[in-house]
């Protein structure tokens, strides 16, 4: 513990986290000369995570630290790095501090930004910054639960936490929410939310009363193996999975590979949580690529399109129509197999085409379009929770 200044006192977020803040939704963390920055996706899956997944598991999407204090005032230094594809201007880096109902908002506009090269896939240029501290002031001054929501937009280096001199620091009271692991695309990850607490699956879990764990991963929802034996070997009360938007935008997979992918994904969950309720969601509405297959790409005005074409090889491509079709076969297959913890919900029950005026780039909703979806599908994730009594 070191003093900042007379008011305030500073603690190394390292050594909170091994003694007494709990780092909700992180697995993993890496250590840094100055601080430690968590990671959502276990140590040994390392090997297994393709670079470009890596930058977005360091993101850390409905990750939050729990703690309790009487302070009343309350920061956090930390170095953040953002990115940002031209023309689209860099956003702010925001933290979100819960507390008895209410949630707190603070931005920065320090920090690293990685600037990706639109015409040169895998391409950027690195702008350096400076770290920022934020601070939320006014709080209650009794002894309270916190929740400090990270950015969900950026990875961060967590530097120190700081109170006002003489407030106390203790671990959080149990959590006796029921735990929710939900596993999805950059429609979950939701980098286009204003706030890291108003992700969709934030707003659903916040209403539902659940313990969010995030795996919503930017452009990397492929039924990766090693996500599905993350979730086998969780702590998960009830879990759900977003899933086939990424297979088409990258056209990763046809037909033939992604039943039986998802089949094995259903089947390793299976093996460490054979009676857990598992809800697989489809797609949500997406103009281009609901009856025609990709991949996607952003064109001149920033709206994703597929690419047409190539008709002679496109025998077994996916569309969203298809994939929702699918997926809906294979729960309804295996809820006939005796798999009744195992629902499906239509992704257009979220967000269809009456929603399209929240798509602006006509594949990622805008904030208020992720806060409908949260809303819509709180209802769903209430009703997985009861079926848990």
């Amino acid at each position: 513990m070191a003093e900042q200044n007379q008011t305030t006192e500073s603690f190394e977020v390292p050594e909170l986290l091994a003694n007494t803040v709990d780092a909700i939704g992180a697995l993993d963390f890496d250590s840094r000369p100055k601080g430690i920055s968590p990671r959502r996706l276990p140590s040994w899956t390392r090997p297994q995570v393709p670079v470009l997944m890596d930058t977005i598991v360091r993101m850390p999407s409905g990750v939050r630290l729990r703690f309790a204090s009487d302070a009343t005032k309350l920061g956090l230094t930390f170095h953040g790095t953002n990115l940002v594809t031209p023309p689209a201007t860099r956003r702010k880096i925001t933290l979100n501090l819960e507390y008895d109902k209410q949630l707190l908002r603070a931005d920065s506009a320090a920090g690293n930004c990685i600037v990706l090269d639109p015409k040169r896939n895998g391409e950027f240029t690195l702008e350096r910054g400076e770290p920022d501290t934020l601070w939320f002031d006014d709080l209650p001054g009794t002894m309270t639960q916190f929740e400090l929501w990270l950015p969900h937009n950026a990875f961060v280096e967590l530097r120190q936490l700081h109170l006002n001199q003489g407030a106390q620091l203790q671990s959080a009271q149990p959590n006796n929410q029921p735990t929710w692991i939900h596993y999805g695309s950059s429609i979950s990850h939701c980098m286009e939310a204003d706030e890291p607490a108003k992700v969709w699956p934030a707003v659903a879990a916040r209403l539902a009363g659940a313990n969010l764990h995030s795996l919503g991963f930017g452009g990397q929802c492929h039924l990766d193996p090693f996500v599905a034996r993350t979730i086998r070997d969780s702590d998960a009360d009830v879990i759900s999975a977003k899933v086939g938007i990424n297979v088409i935008n990258m056209d990763s997979m046809r037909e033939r590979v992604f039943v039986s992918a998802l089949h094995g994904f259903l089947d390793t969950i299976r093996e460490g949580k054979p009676h857990t309720p598992l809800m697989l969601i489809s797609p949500i509405y997406c103009p281009s690529a609901e009856t025609h297959p990709g991949p996607t790409v952003p064109n001149k005005a920033g709206k994703f399109v597929t690419i047409e074409g190539h008709n002679d090889l496109r025998q077994g491509c996916l569309t969203l129509t298809r994939v929702r079709e699918i997926l809906l076969e294979v729960v309804t297959q295996r809820q006939a197999q005796g798999d009744r913890a195992l629902h499906y919900l239509d992704g257009l029950e979220l967000f269809g085409a009456a929603d399209a005026q929240d798509l602006p780039d006509d594949l990622h909703p805008n904030p208020a379009g992720y806060i409908r979806m949260g809303e819509r599908f709180a209802p769903s994730l209430t009703e997985l929770m009861n079926s848990l009594a």
